[in-house]
């Protein structure tokens, strides 16, 4: 998968997994990724799928509707990726920590779904269930942030709490930010989001 790696400063900091959303690339979450943790090496990794020529991370039938059959196959050709890009770029995969926005949050969950462990932690702006009817694995007390929107016209709040009971039950130790606003990425969100990693991964 066409990606970006660059070494972060803080060796003890985890690495930086960034999911673009629909439209996006390897690059876009950069800045985001400097804002939440200056010090930690950056993964941008770049979807293989297009939508009217839009990079996306999987295939879906229409809005909110997703193609299951091709989020399973991409999903693991991103493990497979991860894989291999761990061993290419020396980095930690127990310390791989995933910043996703809508469509590559989905993907990010989608992981969680599917394999055991793949991730440390997330911060998913903006995620959806990915499948319905499937036994996730135990997620250990995984950290995972998730940032919603209470007006957010693709996104359900019935939605996002279905991912949020379903992540607890999984074992998984979610925080809940929600704002007063949309699908739209806010600074407040993002500052969040921050101290929460601070807290999760970056404070002895």
């Amino acid at each position: 998968m066409k990606h970006i790696f660059r070494k972060g400063a803080d060796p003890n900091a985890p690495t930086l997994l960034l999911l673009h959303g629909t439209g996006g690339n390897e690059h876009d979450l950069v800045p985001l990724a400097e804002m939440i943790s200056p010090g930690s090496s950056i993964l941008g990794v770049r979807g293989n799928v297009l939508e009217n020529g839009m990079p996306r991370f999987f295939r879906r039938i229409a809005e909110g509707v997703f193609d299951e059959e091709d989020l399973v196959i991409r999903t693991k050709e991103l493990h497979e990726f991860l894989d291999d890009a761990v061993r290419e770029h020396a980095i930690n995969r127990n310390r791989l920590v995933a910043i996703g926005y809508s469509n590559g949050a989905n993907i990010a969950v989608s992981l969680l779904y599917h394999y055991e462990q793949p991730l440390m932690g997330a911060i998913l702006f903006k995620a959806m269930v990915p499948l319905r009817n499937r036994t996730v694995p135990d997620l250990q007390q995984m950290p995972i942030f998730i940032g919603a929107g209470k007006y957010d016209p693709l996104i359900p709040q019935t939605e996002t709490k279905e991912l949020i009971n379903t992540l607890t039950n999984a074992g998984a130790n979610v925080y809940e930010q929600w704002i007063d606003g949309g699908h739209q990425l806010t600074r407040e969100e993002v500052e969040r989001a921050k101290e929460w990693f601070n807290e999760q991964f970056l404070e002895a």
